[in-house]
């Protein structure tokens, strides 16, 4: 196995690039200037050391806490509770929602393994007890998985004095809030319903 064909093993690996594309982008990333291919590898070696979770939300950040965590713009009653760090982006690229962020790092799959100890549950519990959150938005994915989690959260917060709210129509079912665009995520966010 030469070069190129250990770098589309390596790209093929990424979500959503097959063998066609990860071949494409190895070609690409020859046929510029080297430079680029330096820079490239540059950013990803440092990413890690770069990148860190927000001790508050859990999303992606360079500083801690996150911009978002800190705007005091931000409605600060209100939380939005998704699976991963990416759809903290899409659902701020629909420009739609003003509160805060919570992000569980994965959802409720007993088959696979992942129980309701491995999510980030229990900080967004105390986070609703000792701030003054007025509603918890759960912005999950309409899979099972994700109603799964959306269930056993909203269990654990109906005795807490706080509305707890799904994403409406608009999000098909079986699909993800990483895929969806701004008008879906859009009128989502305004047909929630309380459950």
């Amino acid at each position: 196995m030469n070069a190129i064909d250990r770098l589309v093993v390596l790209f093929s690996k990424l979500p959503g690039i097959g063998k066609k594309s990860a071949g494409r982008m190895a070609y690409y990333i020859l046929d510029t200037d080297p430079s680029y291919a330096r820079l490239l590898a540059e950013q990803l070696v440092n990413l890690h050391e770069a990148i860190k979770r927000c001790s508050i939300c859990g999303s992606f950040t360079e500083q801690d806490p996150c911009s978002i965590c800190v705007d005091i713009s931000r409605d600060s009653r209100i939380i939005c509770v998704v699976e991963r760090p990416q759809d903290v982006r899409v659902i701020e690229e629909s420009r739609e929602f003003q509160g805060r962020f919570h992000v569980l790092g994965g959802l409720i799959a007993p088959l696979e393994g992942i129980n309701p100890g491995d999510l980030t549950i229990g900080p967004l519990l105390n986070r609703v007890r000792t701030e003054d959150i007025r509603e918890v938005i759960l912005a999950l994915n309409p899979t099972v998985e994700g109603d799964t989690t959306a269930l056993y959260i909203q269990k654990l917060l109906q005795d807490a004095a706080v509305a707890v709210t799904r994403l409406a129509s608009g999000l098909p079912v079986g699909g993800e809030l990483e895929y969806a665009d701004r008008l879906t995520l859009s009128r989502s966010f305004r047909g929630r319903v309380k459950l």
